[in-house]
């Protein structure tokens, strides 16, 4: 496998998040307050859905968590230009990766990998997979694995998550995100790739976190 070498351009943020767990939602220790996580309140809605799916389907829950978790890691491996041994990874894994691999080499100029980020304005935190230019644009990069391919209305949680770090970017660096990017594969064999705006989603994102609230409020 022919290895791209990455340009890396590390805006160094200093931050370290420590995560705890509180009444079954992650919470980020940020400087400057306790903070739920991104996917916690974008989530809410489906959250109830897929704890009664993960429920109901324990060892498919736990393998598609580890897909999804191996995939990142040897991602995260790639664009850092370390070496990928073939022979130490397993087939499954690999083939889900080498799948998308000319879309990662689409990624350069990275500026941050794993990175952990917060929101005065949102009141959220989390960690983005990858900030990078994608074909010059910079850009929010998340990689996803799926079963089969997603219907781009049932995944309107992943762009507004991506919004969210676009906000937390520039409010932190002073850098405007240009672009989300969202790279799928597939086990089926399908490839997807969405690229959008976060400007898109800013409204919804902002509807979206008040609707959490006012739920959350409402429980009390």
């Amino acid at each position: 496998m022919n290895q791209k070498t990455f340009k890396h351009d590390i805006t160094e943020l200093n931050v370290n998040l420590k995560t705890k767990e509180v009444d079954g939602k992650r919470v980020y220790e940020t400087p400057i307050g306790s903070f739920l996580s991104v996917t916690s309140v974008v989530g809410w809605e489906k959250n109830k859905f897929f704890a009664e799916w993960r429920k109901n389907n324990p060892e498919e829950a736990k393998r598609t968590a580890n897909r999804g978790t191996k995939l990142h890691s040897l991602v995260e491996q790639y664009i850092k230009n370390e070496k990928i041994d073939n022979k130490k990874t397993d087939i499954f894994t690999l083939d889900l990766f080498l799948q998308i691999k000319d879309e990662i080499d689409k990624i350069d100029n990275i500026k941050a990998v794993e990175c952990p980020l917060y929101s005065k304005l949102l009141r959220l935190a989390g960690r983005a997979d990858c900030i990078a230019e994608y074909d010059g644009v910079l850009s929010i990069i998340d990689f996803k694995s799926s079963t089969k391919a997603k219907r781009e209305e049932d995944i309107d949680n992943y762009f507004m998550q991506a919004t969210a770090y676009s906000v937390m970017w520039q409010e932190l660096t002073g850098q405007k995100i240009e672009n989300i990017v969202l790279l799928i594969s597939c086990e089926d064999g399908e490839i997807q790739v969405f690229q959008k705006k976060p400007i898109k989603y800013v409204k919804m994102l902002k509807e979206c976190i008040n609707n959490y609230e006012r739920k959350m409020n409402e429980k009390v």
